[in-house]
């Protein structure tokens, strides 16, 4: 005879295992509740690329055609990656045609649509997964185009997409004007905590873009969820972001990574999960990282011999970073304790290899959003707990101000 218990805990699993796959993107939505019907015997242009799927895995552009024949889809706009995702980072985009349709690359010599690859359109359709970082291009391209259609009353239309993070976890500087570019446009947090579509709105809002914009929300997404908690399947945006973990990773090394200070697993099989570098010993650097005793992750040494990039072949140590709790974790606090534990007990090293290349200060700089980062880290003796709770207050305030934009998905 089955014991009452074990019924409960089965009836209890079932419906934790349905609540976690009852999540419907935007385009779902879109598709679902026949959305598009308002688009038809209209010229559409599609933002997309390789990420551009539903929860059935089939690609945006396939269910335009297949469900929306009476639309006419007349331009593709493709992001950093190309619309297949096989670019390497940075690496110009060429335009080209993808079954018949002219696909122009926002990431090769231009970057704005411009009116010539506007001409015609009626509306334009966003439909690409991001990573929750505020520097990242593809937030950058979606406000830039944007701003064009407003300039010509051009409708977007943004499918909303699951922060891979989550939807409430806010930390990291500001960015200041100077700091603005490609890889970070807009004044939030570089861990903001909101989707795509709600950052369209905040730009749209603060800084009075006038876009015709209209946001498809998802169904069953909580803030509180990442992306493997979803259930959905994960592509990934970009080739070093290969699992749905990867962004929460992102968060704690990307920065670090700009100054090529260290191997952050770029070249080998963990990117952005690990921190080493030939001249740190791992069990003592895990050591002191871990009697900092930050919240909701812990410091395994760890050794390992990078296939590429920085230190490539040669025996590297350092630490693997796991996270115990993704609630309570600050991803910000990480990635400047780790930075703060280098100059401490590397000072040498650490010093000369911050200094001595322009190019990688000026990325570490844009990707803070601040120079401020840089300065505490270069003049305080002990720089890490400055770093951790910089911009507090600034972070606060925005927590308010968002609030307005945020799209009305249950925490």
């Amino acid at each position: 005879m089955e014991r009452p218990i074990s019924k409960i805990i089965f009836f209890f699993l079932l419906q934790l295992s349905l609540f976690a796959q009852s999540v419907f993107l935007g385009v779902d939505v879109f598709f679902e509740e026949h959305l598009f019907k308002k688009f038809e015997n209209k010229n559409v242009a599609l933002v997309l690329n390789h990420t551009s799927v539903d929860q059935s895995m089939r690609s945006t552009l396939d269910l335009f055609f297949e469900k929306a024949p009476h639309c006419h889809i007349v331009a593709l706009f493709s992001p950093e990656h190309g619309i297949r995702g096989q670019g390497y980072a940075a690496e110009a985009i060429d335009h080209s045609y993808e079954r018949g349709i002219p696909v122009f690359s926002l990431h090769g010599n231009t970057r704005r649509p411009t009116q010539e690859m506007l001409k015609n359109i009626d509306v334009i359709v966003y439909d690409i997964q991001c990573t929750g970082v505020r520097a990242y291009t593809y937030p950058t391209m979606l406000f830039y185009i944007m701003e064009e259609a407003a300039k010509l009353k051009i409708p977007v239309v943004i499918l909303d997409r699951p922060n891979p993070i989550n939807g409430l976890t806010i930390d990291g500087p500001m960015l200041e004007d100077k700091w603005r570019s490609y890889i970070g446009y807009i004044n939030v947090p570089y861990c903001h905590g909101m989707t795509i579509g709600e950052l369209a709105r905040f730009f749209n809002g603060e800084y009075n873009i006038h876009c015709k914009l209209e946001v498809i929300p998802m169904r069953g997404w909580h803030r509180s969820m990442s992306f493997r908690d979803t259930h959905l399947q994960w592509i990934p945006p970009s080739p070093n972001i290969p699992e749905a973990d990867t962004p929460l990773y992102c968060l704690m090394t990307g920065i670090l990574g700009e100054l090529q200070l260290v191997n952050i697993g770029i070249g080998y099989t963990l990117p952005f999960k690990i921190v080493g570098a030939p001249w740190i010993l791992a069990a003592s650097f895990a050591e002191k990282l871990n009697s900092q005793k930050l919240p909701g992750v812990h410091f395994q040494p760890f050794y390992f011999r990078p296939f590429y990039g920085a230190y490539k072949g040669t025996n590297c140590e350092g630490v693997l970073i796991q996270i115990t709790d993704i609630k309570t974790y600050r991803p910000l606090a990480v990635q400047y304790l780790i930075l703060g534990m280098l100059k401490s007990l590397y000072p040498l090293e650490f010093t000369k290899r911050i200094t001595e290349s322009k190019s990688n200060i000026d990325l570490f700089c844009k990707a803070n959003g601040t120079d401020a980062i840089y300065d505490i880290l270069l003049n305080e003796k002990y720089p890490a707990w400055k770093l951790i709770e910089f911009q507090k207050q600034e972070r606060e305030t925005f927590s308010e101000k968002r609030k307005k934009y945020l799209l009305s998905y249950p925490e």
